[in-house]
């Protein structure tokens, strides 16, 4: 688990990683190095998920070895499925990372959503979702690694 104590504000207390795939840790269906660099440090501390409508069909030979769990969805179920199994997993202990329109519902059912922008591409409707934006998954996972980023950030 990952606590991070945040002046003027609840505790966040993270024990799940959710993650999108495409634009979000990989490009053009290729898992990032940078990303999965962080996941391995992550997974010493928490669990880590891949929740996916995997448009190019490469998620699980990117992923199978390095993260907890890997689900897939038909694109037009995607969004609903995201958000269920984020609930399921106690949504209060989940931080997820994102940049697409399906990814709405699952920041709005956790503890701490992180919009991404890379070059895909970020949907502008999920920018009000989000607790944070950044330009790149690395700078995303390293608000977990590295904790005085975020409390920087999303102070009271």
């Amino acid at each position: 688990m990952i606590r991070i104590e945040i002046p003027g504000r609840e505790p966040l207390s993270i024990e799940h990683v959710v993650l999108d795939y495409n634009g979000t840790i990989a490009e053009d269906g290729a898992l990032l190095f940078e990303a999965a660099e962080r996941i391995a440090e992550l997974r010493k501390y928490v669990r880590v998920h891949v929740l996916t409508a995997d448009t190019y069909g490469t998620v699980t030979a990117q992923c199978a070895d390095l993260v907890d769990s890997i689900e897939t969805f038909p694109s037009d179920a995607a969004a609903k499925s995201k958000a269920e199994i984020v609930k399921k997993l106690g949504g209060e202990s989940c931080a997820c990372f994102g940049n697409g329109f399906n990814d709405i519902l699952m920041f709005d059912a956790a503890a701490l959503s992180v919009a991404v922008l890379l070059k895909e591409g970020m949907c502008a409707a999920i920018l009000p979702h989000a607790d944070v934006m950044v330009k790149h998954i690395a700078d995303g996972l390293d608000l977990l690694l590295k904790p005085d980023r975020l409390r920087a950030t999303l102070r009271g």
